[in-house]
């Protein structure tokens, strides 16, 4: 097994339970007394959303259909908010979110997660489409739990996977740029996993970061005129500006692999496709197991999608020339 293989396995062995092996959760344990099953018992929830986007829409949207089904839809009512991407909007929201007293804020973001961390300790919070809690929360020691008032999904998908798709699709890139905005953090987390992959394979990596949307037109022109392939990680800012990006690169004749299917829709060939919906479910059905039956959210371990696709973007596929093997399912987009 190669060692990559091995690191990938690492990362998930320590952060992830399986959605799969959760869906139990759907029902109560015999004998157990539901608080949510008690007449007028009523939630209220704060979910802070970074951006508007896909895949975050996704997540939100399957957060709020698990707690509608768990909770009844009577029962429970979300605050949802848009923080457009500031980070100083992130803070307003959840520290709005603790005045108002809410019974649990949903994180939806890296960003959103820190901030909501930093405005309480005591009111529970789930993260979702969060890459790796550890680095989110600064914790050394990580365990797969966070200690403290946090947990929730990720939306890590295997890194040395998508590497692979990289060789597998342009087996003749030399040079790989990773793009990706140095105030992600979890991005950072990805890149360096991503670039240990490329090391192994005996590919020369460069790092190209942008410190905000201003950045990116400069950052990705010198990314390809400098390399034969680009990387992007699942990265909020990237996503938001990949018209941009595909307008260099396209041009230019320079492939992206994506780490997730919004990015690689808008600029990129291929990507390692998780499920958004199915992680915002099951951060609601958490939600219900902390709220009504009383689970310890300090103890419940952060859990990550393990059915994974390979999907491709057909038009730029095309463009580009690139014969994308069997095994591998077209991205649809709506019209």
């Amino acid at each position: 097994m190669k060692a990559k293989k091995l690191l990938a396995a690492a990362v998930a062995a320590t952060m992830v339970m399986s959605l799969a092996a959760c869906g139990s959760s759907n029902s109560t344990s015999e004998g157990s007394t539901s608080a949510g099953a008690e007449e007028g018992k009523k939630y209220s929830i704060g979910i802070c959303q970074l951006v508007e986007h896909p895949a975050l829409d996704a997540a939100t949207e399957g957060f709020q259909d698990a707690c509608k089904e768990k909770f009844g839809e009577d029962n429970v009512t979300f605050d949802v908010q848009n923080a457009q991407g500031e980070q100083t909007t992130c803070t307003t929201i959840n520290n709005s979110f603790v005045s108002s007293d809410v019974d649990l804020i949903l994180a939806n973001a890296t960003m959103s997660l820190q901030t909501a961390a930093q405005a309480t300790g005591d009111i529970p919070i789930l993260g979702t489409s969060i890459t790796d809690y550890a680095t989110a929360l600064g914790i050394d020691d990580w365990t797969g739990t966070t200690g403290v008032n946090v947990s929730g999904t990720s939306d890590l998908a295997p890194i040395d996977q998508q590497e692979d798709m990289l060789v597998e699709l342009l087996p003749d890139a030399k040079k790989v740029g990773i793009l990706y905005c140095s105030a992600e953090s979890n991005s950072k987390y990805q890149a360096e996993l991503f670039e240990a992959a490329l090391k192994e394979d005996g590919i020369e990596y460069k790092e190209y970061t942008a410190a905000d949307t201003n950045e990116i037109q400069s950052v990705t022109t010198q990314a390809v005129s400098e390399c034969d392939a680009i990387y992007i990680p699942t990265d909020n800012t990237m996503a938001n500006n990949t018209a941009q990006i595909n307008d260099i690169c396209l041009p230019a004749r320079v492939p992206v692999i994506a780490g997730e299917e919004g990015i690689c829709s808008g600029c990129g060939i291929a990507t390692l496709s998780i499920s958004y919906y199915d992680i915002g479910y099951r951060a609601g059905e958490m939600a219900y197991e902390i709220l009504a039956e009383g689970a310890d959210i300090s103890t419940m371990p952060v859990e990550t999608a393990t059915a994974v696709t390979k999907k491709y973007n057909e038009a730029n596929c095309t463009e580009l020339e690139i014969q994308v093997p069997d095994g591998y399912e077209a991205i649809t987009t709506e019209e």
